[in-house]
């Protein structure tokens, strides 16, 4: 028992604890992160119009994983792409986003998946500019497809006018076949004298 207390058991707790200093390193970056929150968020609204060029270019610049999860974090996504999400971060850092400094030191040290919840908070910040601007680009393209449908439109409602106006023709046509029909037989069978049974 002794030679498992004093051998086997303190390296298992190593093997454990190798990430303890970490995370709770890490848990204080996120905390003290948490307390600066609302300055970061009166900062971010008032250089919202000085930074939405900015960052739309950044974003722009960005990897397909990087702008999805801009505009959908997710913890996954952060542990799968650590590097490209710390290289965005940094750009962000080079234009002074608000919060982004701290994230990127928290990141680089710690690893994005130890600092997701304040990753998040900035990666929403700039999902702000980028969202309206991929609503402007929607907006757009759904402008040009009205303006398409609505010559198609145009089209198919004159088609319908002229395929109607012929099965209304169609159909006068057709009673009047059925009353000649009906006329003729009656007209036989009147000149016919009754058959005795």
């Amino acid at each position: 028992m002794s030679y498992w207390k004093g051998k086997v058991l303190p390296k298992i707790k190593k093997v454990f604890e190798k990430n303890g200093p970490k995370k709770a390193a890490a848990a204080e970056a996120c905390e003290a992160f948490d307390v600066a929150k609302e300055q970061y968020s009166k900062e971010f609204d008032e250089k919202k119009t000085e930074l939405q060029p900015k960052v739309v270019e950044i974003y722009e610049a960005a990897a397909a994983e990087i702008k999805t999860l801009v505009k959908e974090p997710k913890v996954a996504g952060l542990k799968k792409h650590s590097a490209g999400v710390q290289k965005f971060l940094d750009e962000l850092v080079k234009i002074e986003f608000p919060g982004s400094k701290a994230v990127s030191e928290a990141s680089s040290k710690f690893g994005p998946s130890y600092v997701s919840g304040p990753i998040i908070f900035v990666l929403e910040k700039v999902s702000t500019f980028v969202v309206t601007e991929d609503k402007k680009e929607e907006e757009a393209a759904t402008a040009a497809a009205v303006e398409t449908t609505g010559t198609v439109a145009e089209e198919v409602k004159e088609k319908d006018i002229v395929v109607e106006a012929g099965d209304e023709k169609k159909e006068e046509a057709e009673p009047a076949t059925e009353t000649t029909k009906v006329e003729e037989v009656p007209a036989a069978v009147a000149t016919e004298p009754p058959k005795a049974a």
